[in-house]
């Protein structure tokens, strides 16, 4: 028999005719889902070279072409390597490229996230050109996300780098006990390789004024280097713009609206999910937990995963996208002379740099500032220089341009005047009527607004295709203007169903559910986070038979049990389980003495001792004063068990720290 005579006679035509347009229609929704987006696709496109922006921020990689090639090529003479976990260290680098224009000077700004592995050897080539690091050290002294194979390539190579000059900027918080760590081994390694530090090492520290700091460091550099390579200075050429504004006339749908990366990704959602691609998370619950008593707000969030195949677990962190609030915007679109439905792009002068656009472009004026610029934060003082000549009262001039020194009485004013007092580009325009810079003008100063990021509340084990996170709403005021929080103040006003762009970013901290080992942890207020993931997971590890008995303790603290107790129903419905074999809580504002965890600490000094002989200690939260009081606490509490003195307990603390078992997730 023919097999088209079999197949018709499984078939009459009117239903043969039914399959088959089935198959085709298939076969064409295949083929159009997985085609690349024509409008954002391109030729021969290798790889997107993004960093802490969008893939449409940058060009493709069009060429095999190393940075040592581009920077020969191209006439380069500085290559500027950035390391960076919330944008900060990769902004500095592109203002430290735009101050070496004054020099006449063009240089490569890199992502070492976009460098093979091989090719860092080819620094040892490199004649007559400066490398300049900017290297901000993430958690407890580790690399930040983009630089751990560089970092792991410094620690290791032993390749010859006499014939470079090379600078250094660390960006740390004195808080943290690996103070500046990367910057510090990234300085060090070079200089044991051979090359010639032009300037010693800079150190920003975010806990007081990081600007300050860069500033004052780039003040010696930027003529210390020029000096070392003989660049003549050309003052005129550093005020020239970077970018350009084309105005464009297109549909909606060719506009970002607020992507991240992909032209609509949010419309069609395209895994895997990561900091460049973020998933749009629809909200399932967003509610209070704090009581009707309590002055603040303390929102508990879920987002429902989908079909995202976004994978987690119980300690990692989740990252989030805040958009600017409407009334900023509105300020915004009021203050100057533009229309904010306006579509445009702004195009990079410099045609070989790697990114085209400051922002995903072509987008409205109104989309990039409630999106992809930070118009809440404290003005730099780079952008009042920039927006001064843009007054015309003249005394409104002067105090700008006296603000933008770096030196002096401009210093001190700006100090208390924008710093302290937290003055962003809309109170600065609002209170400088006549300064009436361009709105791409504006749009190209600003810093991009960042991501977010928070401990996960949750376990996957315990919620399926959902993540939690625990949030305190930030706001405040000084004098008469409200200050508010950019993302926390997005997420409170979210409601459910809205959407939300995240990803999630691994963490160190993991839990041990050994039975014979006892686990403290040590949480007040949303520090709580990732233990309650850790709780969640244990009840159904039990549940399974799993895990048993032993000692799952936590320690938690607030300021008042009828006010910011959260999770109180739930965590001592833990206890009466047994999830948790103890709970303890310390109350701040309850009795006339202020009682807090490391208070608690001390009361219960035998079981958290069982927990540094043979278990983990676990801590998150505040870095500047909790974390360091914790930490103060157990280095008496093993002073005093082991009757030694507190320099020998601080040693024993440390190998305490690096075998790993105690932990923290501070900030």
């Amino acid at each position: 028999i023919r097999m088209t005579d079999w197949f018709s006679s499984l078939f009459d035509t009117s239903d043969l005719y039914t399959v088959i347009i089935v198959l085709v229609v298939g076969i064409a929704g295949y083929w159009y889902m997985n085609q690349p987006d024509p409008r954002t696709s391109r030729k021969h496109e290798l790889r997107p070279l993004n960093g802490g922006g969008s893939s449409q921020a940058r060009t493709p990689a069009y060429t095999d072409e190393g940075f040592a090639a581009r920077l020969k090529n191209e006439h380069r003479d500085i290559l500027i390597i950035y390391g960076s976990q919330t944008g900060t260290a990769e902004e500095l680098s592109g203002r430290l490229s735009k101050n070496f224009t004054r020099y006449g000077r063009k240089s490569l700004v890199l992502d070492p996230e976009e460098v093979e592995e091989d090719e860092w050897n080819k620094l040892a080539e490199l004649d007559s050109v400066l490398l300049v690091l900017c290297m901000a050290t993430y958690g407890e002294g580790d690399p930040t996300d983009n630089a751990q194979k560089l970092i792991e390539w410094i620690k290791t190579s032993d390749v010859d780098l006499s014939k470079l000059k090379y600078a250094v900027f660390g960006l740390g918080n004195k808080t943290y006990e690996h103070y500046n760590e990367i910057g510090k081994i990234c300085d060090r390694r070079l200089e044991e390789l051979g090359a010639k530090r032009v300037i010693e090492l800079g150190l920003g520290d975010d806990d007081a004024n990081l600007e300050e700091d860069f500033c004052k460091w780039r003040d010696v550099f930027l003529p210390t280097a020029a000096s070392s390579f003989g660049w003549e200075l050309d003052p005129e050429a550093e005020s020239a713009r970077q970018y350009r504004l084309q105005l464009v006339e297109t549909t909606p749908d060719r506009l970002y609206s607020g992507e991240f990366g992909r032209l609509n990704s949010h419309v069609k959602p395209r895994p895997p999910f990561d900091q460049k691609t973020p998933f749009f998370a629809t909200i399932k619950v967003n509610r209070e937990l704090h009581t009707e008593k309590s002055d603040r707000s303390c929102r508990h969030m879920e987002f429902d995963l989908g079909t995202s195949m976004i994978r987690y677990e119980a300690g990692d962190h989740l990252g989030v996208y805040p958009t600017n609030e409407t009334s900023l915007v509105d300020k915004m679109c009021s203050l100057l002379d533009f229309n904010p439905t306006q579509a445009f792009k702004l195009i990079n002068l410099d045609e070989e740099s790697n990114k085209k656009h400051p922002f995903p472009c072509p987008t409205t004026f109104r989309v990039a500032l409630a999106h992809y610029v930070d118009i809440s934060a404290p003005v730099k003082a780079h952008v009042l220089k920039a927006i001064a000549e843009f007054a015309s009262d003249e005394e409104q001039k002067k105090k700008l341009v006296l603000m933008s020194n770096s030196e002096g009485e401009g210093h001190t004013l700006f100090n208390e005047y924008v710093t302290r007092e937290r003055r962003s580009i809309v109170d600065i325009l609002s209170e400088f009527s006549s300064c009436k810079p361009s709105i791409d003008l504006v749009l190209e100063l600003l810093p991009r607004l960042q991501v977010r990021y928070y401990s996960i509340s949750s376990s996957p084990k315990a919620v399926d295709k959902s993540v939690h996170i625990t949030a305190v709403v930030t706001q405040y005021k000084i004098g008469e203007r409200q200050i508010n929080g950019v993302c926390t103040t997005f997420l409170r006003n979210k409601e459910v169903g809205d959407t939300v762009p995240i990803f999630v970013r691994k963490s160190t901290m993991r839990m041990s559910y050994n039975d014979s080992q006892t686990v403290v942890m040590i949480g007040p207020g949303t520090g709580i986070a990732p233990f309650r993931g850790f709780i969640q997971e244990r009840k159904v590890l039990m549940e399974r038979g799993t895990v048993g008995g032993g000692n799952f303790v936590l320690f938690f603290g607030c300021r008042h049990p009828e006010i910011d107790f959260i999770y109180k129903d739930e965590l001592e419905q833990y206890k009466k389980d047994g999830v948790l074999s103890h709970l303890f809580t310390a109350f701040s504002r309850e009795g006339p003495k202020k009682v807090y965890v490391q208070d608690k600490l001390v009361e219960n000094e035998d079981l958290v001792y069982a927990a540094y002989e043979s278990g983990y200690v676990l801590v998150c939260g505040d870095a500047k004063n909790m974390a360091r009081d914790v930490q103060q606490c157990l280095i008496k509490m093993i002073s005093k068990k082991e009757s030694v003195s507190e320099e020998e307990a601080q040693a024993k603390f440390k190998v305490f720290e690096k075998s790993r078992r105690y932990l923290a997730d501070v900030w």
